[in-house]
């Protein structure tokens, strides 16, 4: 594959628009073309795995979230328009996300670990935890319930799929304060809701 994509690296003349470039091989990638595949590889690779490696920190578990970042635009590369934005931020918001969500991860089962009682004592209830966790989950959906939908979908996507201010915007198609002044006031009331101290 490699080999066969070395007529597809990125011209570096004034007159080549390399962001161009990449959207068109990301494009020929949603329609299976290894070679286009090499080649968005080849020149996005490093950044893809060093914005891991900045959210990550381990080298190593970067390096697995650049490789499910790679397979998962070579599986929905079709999702890519080039209307929307370029190949480059696409690939590099996919890594972004990978990584943060591979961080609440490993901090979740961090605090699991942390949390249980590895004393053996009978001190610790599965079934009141359970419920405790379910409970709780249903009321911060009650709570989401009662925001309006510009603030529900801007809180899911920034505290739920790691979605920056910015990105939230341009998701739905509203300007960066709008949705600022919005998951302001959604937080709010979410802590209203539930009895939550400022």
């Amino acid at each position: 594959m490699a080999a066969s994509a070395a007529h597809l690296k990125l011209a570096a003349t004034p007159e080549h628009d390399a962001a161009s470039d990449l959207n068109d091989l990301l494009v020929r990638v949603a329609r299976g073309d290894e070679s286009a595949f090499a080649a968005i590889y080849d020149a996005l690779g490093a950044s893809v795995f060093g914005l891991a490696r900045r959210v990550i920190r381990d080298p190593a578990r970067a390096e697995e979230i650049a490789q499910e970042v790679f397979m998962q635009a070579w599986q929905s590369a079709a999702r890519f328009d080039p209307a929307r934005g370029n190949a480059k931020s696409w690939l590099l918001t996919l890594a972004h996300r990978r990584a943060v969500d591979a961080v609440r991860h490993d901090q979740a089962a961090t605090n699991r670990e942390n949390k249980y009682d590895w004393s053996g004592g009978p001190d610790y209830d599965e079934v009141e935890e359970t419920v405790t966790i379910t409970l709780e989950h249903e009321q911060v959906n009650r709570c989401l319930d009662g925001l309006t939908e510009l603030q529900r979908e801007a809180v899911n996507l920034a505290y739920y799929q790691g979605y920056t201010y910015a990105e939230v915007a341009t998701a739905l198609n509203a300007n960066t304060a709008t949705i600022k002044t919005r998951m302001r006031d959604g937080i709010i009331r979410l802590r209203d809701c539930m009895g939550v101290g400022a």
